[in-house]
């Protein structure tokens, strides 16, 4: 069964805790995770783009002069898309691209990435985070005190406000909320930071 230290702030051990070999043991399954990954950025895609076409721009529908006679090559509409200000042609419309993917799948992913980050060394779990203040240079002292160099990922179950307000001017560092957590957050972020409460109740949302 996979262990890990659980650490104060001040980088000192204060124990060990089991996982489960469910989820913070399974194998590294790159397909999976990158079919999790591609369903998750095409969720976020919000639909809203819309080019005009010709039956949307303004403009008079009168023909602009006679078929023949002219010399002059033949028109039907000044809205038509060979003028300039006329319709757009297969331009993007407003559409869905919402995607499911089963939830089998979802927490088959997030496990596996989960597993490589503990197998890596790069998944840490502290005791609590008990910030007296909201100051940003309080917590750049602990992240340099834990050794957080690199993109760190905070997972609190709650994330307490002194916490938000002194790590949300820090590059590279992101909190979020235990229900929050995501396959592209987890895999985007190279150290993954849990409360112990925040990763037992992850543990039984995966496990579930």
């Amino acid at each position: 069964m996979p262990t890990v230290d659980v650490k104060n702030l001040k980088n000192e051990s204060v124990g060990q805790l089991e996982l489960s070999e469910d989820v913070f043991g399974a194998p590294l399954n790159e397909a999976l995770i990158y079919d999790a990954v591609k369903n998750y950025l095409t969720n976020q895609r919000q639909g809203t783009v819309k080019t005009k076409t010709r039956g949307n721009v303004s403009g008079s529908g009168k023909k602009l002069w006679k078929q023949k006679g002219t010399g002059r090559a033949r028109i039907a509409s000044l809205r038509s898309p060979l003028w300039k200000g006329g319709g757009n042609v297969h331009g993007p419309q407003p559409r869905d691209w919402t995607s499911e993917l089963p939830k089998k799948m979802k927490r088959g992913a997030l496990s596996s990435v989960l597993s490589e980050r503990l197998r890596e060394g790069n998944l840490v779990v502290v005791d609590a985070f008990e910030l007296e203040t909201g100051k940003t240079k309080a917590f750049a002292g602990i992240v340099k005190t834990m050794g957080w160099d690199s993109k760190t990922l905070i997972v609190e179950n709650t994330p307490q406000d002194n916490l938000v307000l002194s790590s949300r001017n820090l590059p590279g560092v992101k909190v979020t909320a235990g229900v929050n957590v995501n396959i592209y957050d987890v895999l985007y972020h190279e150290k993954i930071v849990f409360t112990r409460e925040a990763i037992n109740l992850l543990q039984e949302r995966l496990s579930s």
